[in-house]
């Protein structure tokens, strides 16, 4: 299969989980013997902060602005199937653009549905709007449940189908490292995730100050009151991830509310987390319990005071315990390979549905 994706970025992953998301599935789906081009807009942001330029299971190209799309249309055009990713910019213009040119499948790959759903729930069509989401062949949703149909029956999607987020177990191996932190935090300033990280990691720090936190990730606003034993990392690269993980006895998850609202929507740092075999902590959300089985497998925790008692009564045999346990289930049903497979599938689905209206064009 000859595939183009437009994404929001593969080449950078800085401030976004976008780009991880995409070279492990993208790598994964090479590996099935597909050709791909991956087209990004050339943004100062990105380009000053890459840690990928030359991958060697797809082409990278960059364009800079609509206008460059031009020099792609053919390609485009000629492609067996296509990829608009959410946040791309001018993401209502490039699906257009591919739309119109694309005589293969056209799928929109939105790795913020519910995020999605609430802009445009509110009437503000960033990178997608609702008249182009029926051009779309298949709707390729982060968010999983009752979301899929309820893109189906509201917006007219032909086929809206689940591609979770996953993770590429040869990146994210456990290490054998030092226990640095008891309790850590990976991800992007958020803030409707931020008042979840005070309560679940912030105010445990202040109860326990002879424990040790620690919060990686940018943009977090200056005026952030940090207990003295909580380590701030400005930006974490991939490559660095699963050393992180390691040397954390436990690591946070936490989820924005819209999709928490919507459940369904592991996000990728769920999945490197557990494939590096560090027990997660995490907020609750439907859905949660049918990716990782709570108590064996994930710590759900509401309150700050859940989280002591567990840094205060679990010792680190029980917590490698679970988190091995998160990691075998992982590496059967969440990697990238799986994913791939899920992609390829769906996008077949698509380009059988579509051949006989293309057959009765020609």
């Amino acid at each position: 299969m000859r595939l183009v994706v437009l994404g929001l970025s593969l080449s950078s992953s800085w401030g976004n989980g976008h780009a991880t998301t995409f070279r492990a599935l993208l790598k994964a789906f090479a590996a099935r013997g597909h050709d791909i081009l991956f087209l990004e807009r050339d943004v100062p942001w990105y380009a000053a902060n890459r840690d990928v330029t030359d991958p060697d299971y797809c082409v990278l190209r960059y364009y800079a602005n609509l206008a460059g799309l031009e020099e792609w249309r053919e390609v485009i055009a000629e492609a067996d199937a296509v990829i608009v990713g959410s946040y791309v910019p001018d993401g209502v213009a490039v699906g257009r653009f591919v739309q119109e040119n694309a005589r293969g499948v056209t799928a929109f790959y939105d790795i913020d549905t519910p995020v999605t759903l609430a802009k445009l729930a509110r009437g503000d069509f960033e990178y997608l709007s609702p008249e182009i989401i029926p051009g779309y062949d298949v709707y390729l949703s982060f968010t999983g449940g009752p979301t899929l149909r309820h893109i189906e029956r509201e917006f007219g999607s032909p086929a809206a189908r689940a591609l979770y987020c996953s993770v590429d177990p040869e990146a994210y191996p456990p290490l054998d490292v030092p226990k640095t932190w008891d309790l850590s935090y990976l991800g992007t300033y958020s803030p409707d995730r931020q008042p979840t990280l005070e309560r679940l990691l912030i105010e445990p720090a202040r109860a326990m100050p002879d424990r040790r936190f620690v919060v990686a990730g940018p943009q977090y606003p200056d005026g952030i009151d940090w207990p003295a034993n909580v380590e701030r990392i400005e930006h974490l690269p991939p490559a660095e991830h699963p050393g992180f993980y390691s040397a954390s006895l436990y690591t946070l998850n936490v989820t924005r509310a819209d999709m928490i609202s919507a459940g369904w929507s592991p996000s990728v740092r769920l999945f490197e987390a557990a494939a590096s075999a560090v027990p997660i902590v995490s907020d609750r959300w439907e859905g949660l319990d049918s990716l990782f089985a709570p108590g064996r497998e994930i710590v759900l925790a509401d309150t700050s005071d859940d989280v002591v008692r567990l840094l205060s009564d679990t010792d680190a045999a029980q917590a490698s315990a679970m988190g091995n346990a998160a990691r075998a289930r992982v590496l059967h049903g969440h990697t990238a390979a799986d994913r791939a497979a899920e992609l390829e599938a769906s996008l077949e689905e698509a380009l059988a549905a579509a051949r006989p209206q293309l057959v009765n064009a020609e």
